[in-house]
């Protein structure tokens, strides 16, 4: 019975088109000297919080505008627009994860002839973004430190895909066991060149040395 069924394999189709248009809106913003950064996290870990840090440190320095991800509500979009920048929710229903498509659509919402740098929130989760091209120029995870520091053992393709790691929450260390010598060695083990600062979105410890990164990519691509 099974040799009379025709098997189709939907992913790697799906997967190739959006490489295609992820691949087309790279070279859409690079053309109009944009940037966008994918950042992913697991719910609760301050991806917001980094973004609100991100606007005060550069608001003044650079364009900035926000893409936001959730599968319902607007809460962060609003936060967001009341730390003083532009931003556009998407409400992905169902979708765990946010692929280039989806960008597309989010960025008509924004002028990017406008900006220097897009910050694309990901939908909370350490799965289902790790797999989707979003058409971003640099991939960026947040780890807080009360999700422990055997992450990397569990999740590693999103360890392995981003160009940043940001440890958040470093301000919970001494009431932790969290290891951040054996979290950064398990990480290196999956991604050697990837850049981790270690931060805390509350205290704003660390955040300068975020800043400075941004600062570092935007100078380098003509911002």
């Amino acid at each position: 019975m099974s040799d009379e069924i025709r098997l189709i394999e939907v992913k790697e189709e799906i997967f190739a088109d959006n490489r295609k248009v992820a691949d087309d809106l790279r070279k859409r913003l690079q053309k109009e000297r944009t940037l966008l950064l994918n950042l992913m996290a697991s719910p609760g870990a301050g991806k917001t919080s980094l973004i609100v840090k991100t606007i005060a440190g550069l608001s003044n320095e650079i364009r900035l505008g926000v893409v936001e991800a959730d599968i319902d509500s607007m809460v962060d979009a609003e936060t967001v627009v009341k730390a003083g920048v532009p931003a556009v929710q998407l409400r992905t229903g169902g979708f765990c994860h946010v692929d280039a498509s989806m960008v597309n659509k989010g960025l008509e919402g924004l002028d990017i002839k406008d900006l220097d740098l897009v910050i694309l929130e990901n939908v909370g989760n350490l799965v289902c973004p790790a797999e989707f091209d979003t058409g971003a120029h640099r991939n960026v995870m947040i780890l807080s430190v009360p999700e422990g520091d055997d992450k990397p053992l569990k999740y590693p393709l999103m360890f392995s895909i981003c160009d940043v790691l940001i440890v958040n929450k470093i301000d919970y260390m001494d009431f932790s066991d969290f290891d951040i010598e054996k979290m950064r060695s398990r990480v290196l083990r999956l991604n050697p060149d990837i850049e981790i600062i270690p931060v805390s979105c509350k205290s704003g410890a660390g955040i300068e040395n975020w800043l400075d990164w941004l600062r570092s990519l935007i100078s380098d691509q003509g911002g």
